[in-house]
C-alpha cells in the first residue's frame, strides 16, 4: 500500500490537532492515535485482531517490521514500559498520547517499528 502524495501535509495537521488534545481511554488513546497516523498517510483505515499485547495486535495489521533506526516519519512504533502505541516525528523522534497532550520521545525509547506505506 502506497502513501498519498500529501501525506506530509495530512500527518502535520494530525500531529498539530493532536498535540493538546488529552488523553481519554475510549476516545483518544495511543492504538486511536496510531489509526489516524495510517489513515492520514495512507487514506486507508487498517483491520486488526485483538491481541494480549500491542505488538501482537500491531502485528494482524499486515504492515512489516522494520529496525527501529530505519522507521521514518509517519511510521508507527511501540514504546515499552508502558506499553504505547506512537507516530514517528521525524529521523529521532516519536509523538504518543499523554495526559495533557502528545508526548515527544526519543526514537531510541521504541522497541518495535512498523512501515507504514512506501
Amino acid at each position: 500500500m502506497s502513501r498519498l502524495p500529501d501525506w506530509p501535509e495530512r500527518l502535520a495537521a494530525l500531529i498539530n490537532a493532536a498535540e493538546h488534545r488529552p488523553f481519554d481511554a475510549a476516545r483518544w488513546n495511543c492504538g486511536r492515535f496510531a489509526m489516524a497516523a495510517v489513515v492520514a498517510s495512507t487514506g486507508r483505515r487498517p483491520s486488526w485482531q485483538h491481541c494480549p499485547t500491542l505488538a501482537a495486535m500491531a502485528d494482524t495489521a499486515g504492515y512489516p517490521r522494520v529496525p527501529v533506526p530505519f522507521a521514518r516519519a509517519g511510521d508507527v512504533v511501540l514504546a515499552a514500559d508502558p506499553d504505547r502505541l506512537g507516530v514517528v516525528l521525524d529521523a529521532g523522534r516519536a509523538a504518543f498520547v499523554g495526559r495533557a497532550g502528545l508526548l515527544h520521545a526519543p526514537i531510541t525509547s521504541c522497541a518495535v517499528a512498523w512501515r507504514i506505506g512506501w
